[in-house]
């Protein structure tokens, strides 16, 4: 479903990231580890085009979803992003009504049925069980939720769309212990219908909820991936020394 080969991403003159190849196996969990400032959310934002937002960034190498080159430039963002949605650290719900942070991307891509649009409403937040806790309510603010239920609200968003791939960038890191295991059981919950690639301080989450884990390290000024493949096999035994050290809570 993704896969890299020879990426790097560059801000001016600044490489951020350098010479990743990488793979995501359709239908599971990969984390994405390592310290802060190691280029993890860049990476995620280069697989839905996100860094063509950031008039600096440049892209070399080659990302593919779902068979497409996502740097086609004959591609459109949009669509790209309908297929390949993406969650950000720190809930973002728009400020308007709960109904409205669902049914405005749909009806902007096409969708004018009422019924259809208030069908789709109820599936997604039930699908992020929200609905029974916001049913007699979707006509007030989103940003009257809880930022538990302000982060399911995105991530329903995100699901009216209809992606295949959701791109989840440290979505616990705003949340209390009791919301983040909401939200862990949450995606656990959509692996079967949907690849999620996911950005991760917390090395437990890591283990916890993903099936693989890609682990980024800065070098010389850049991330690069020094360790990848099925989680149990990077956390017990990894090959990279730093990467021992770094599981081990010795480094990084």
């Amino acid at each position: 479903m993704i896969q890299t080969q020879s990426l790097s991403v560059y801000y001016g003159d600044k490489q951020a990231v350098r010479d990743v190849t990488f793979h995501a196996p359709a239908g599971k969990i990969t984390a994405i580890v390592g310290p802060s400032g190691c280029g993890k959310s860049t990476f995620l934002s280069s697989l839905n085009r996100m860094t063509d937002l950031i008039p600096s960034a440049r892209i070399e190498g080659q990302v593919i979803v779902n068979c497409c080159d996502v740097q086609d430039r004959n591609r459109s963002p949009a669509e790209l992003r309908r297929c390949v949605g993406m969650i950000f650290q720190k809930p973002n719900p728009f400020a308007m009504s709960i109904r409205n942070n669902i049914q405005l991307a749909v009806r902007e891509h096409g969708q004018r049925d009422r019924q259809q649009l208030n069908q789709i409403t109820e599936s997604v937040l039930r699908d992020v069980g929200l609905w029974d806790e916001v049913k007699d309510r979707l006509d007030d603010s989103a940003l009257k939720l809880s930022g538990g239920q302000q982060q399911r609200l995105c991530i329903a968003r995100a699901l009216a769309l209809k992606p295949s791939i959701l791109l989840m960038d440290e979505p616990c890191s705003a949340l209390d212990p009791i919301a983040s295991a909401t939200v862990e059981a949450l995606i656990l919950s959509l692996k079967e219908r949907y690849t999620i690639l996911i950005v991760t301080h917390n090395l437990a989450q890591a283990r916890r909820i993903s099936d693989e884990v890609a682990m980024f390290w800065m070098n010389d000024g850049a991330g690069e991936i020094i360790e990848q493949g099925p989680t149990e096999t990077v956390f017990s035994k990894p090959n990279h020394p730093i990467a021992a050290a770094y599981f081990a809570g010795t480094s990084g």
